[in-house]
């Protein structure tokens, strides 16, 4: 059980470095391109939130649902993008993106045990929100795939930093690591509300 604590802190520790390195790196070569797309779940705390909160609720939930979880919301936001980029129309997306906080948040921190298929339908559901705001804020000099690539590379590294945190603490010291993960996702939730409220 430690050596498995000892791998997952490590992942994680790996996710956060590499997440930062590539963060400080924004301003170099091009753009408009991978790098630039790579930034963009960046910018904002609420897309930061969301995905470690996708990763920290499929860990929660192990079994299928540990890459099921993140795969959903990767390949869901990859629909959204498009609908970003060729300028469809998707109502309310800051209120779904924070909305997103919040739910996910929640279901952390209550630890919300729905069955595989409805939490795949949940995470995939806010993903296209979250996407559609990626892809309708691409430059319009930037290649589309590079740009796509960019930033569900990094919306997986973000899912990774969640599961490693959750498997990390969730599998140590008789539970009460568990409590850890879930007052994260109850502060997550608040700062989702922090943000539809324009406090943060």
């Amino acid at each position: 059980m430690a050596r498995y604590s000892i791998r997952a802190l490590s992942f994680a520790g790996a996710m956060l470095v590499m997440t930062g390195l590539a963060h400080a790196h924004t301003g170099a070569g091009d753009a408009s391109g991978f790098v630039h797309g790579f930034s963009h779940p960046f910018s904002g705390l609420d897309h930061i939130l969301a995905m470690v909160a996708v990763g920290l609720y499929a860990a929660q939930r192990g079994g299928r649902a540990l890459w099921l979880v993140p795969l959903a919301f990767v390949g869901m936001m990859a629909v959204g993008g498009v609908l970003g980029v060729y300028g469809v129309n998707l109502p309310l997306v800051e209120l779904g993106i924070a909305a997103s906080v919040i739910v996910l948040g929640a279901a952390v921190a209550f630890e919300v045990r729905l069955p595989t298929a409805a939490a795949l339908g949940l995470v995939g559901f806010f993903a296209i929100f979250h996407g559609h705001a990626h892809g309708a804020e691409m430059p319009a000099d930037a290649a589309g795939l590079s740009f796509a690539a960019g930033f569900m590379i990094a919306t997986a590294m973000l899912h990774g930093l969640g599961v490693g945190l959750g498997l990390a603490t969730g599998s140590l010291a008789h539970g009460r690591f568990d409590r850890v993960v879930r007052y994260t996702g109850g502060a997550m939730s608040l700062a989702g509300i922090g943000i539809l409220a324009g406090v943060l």
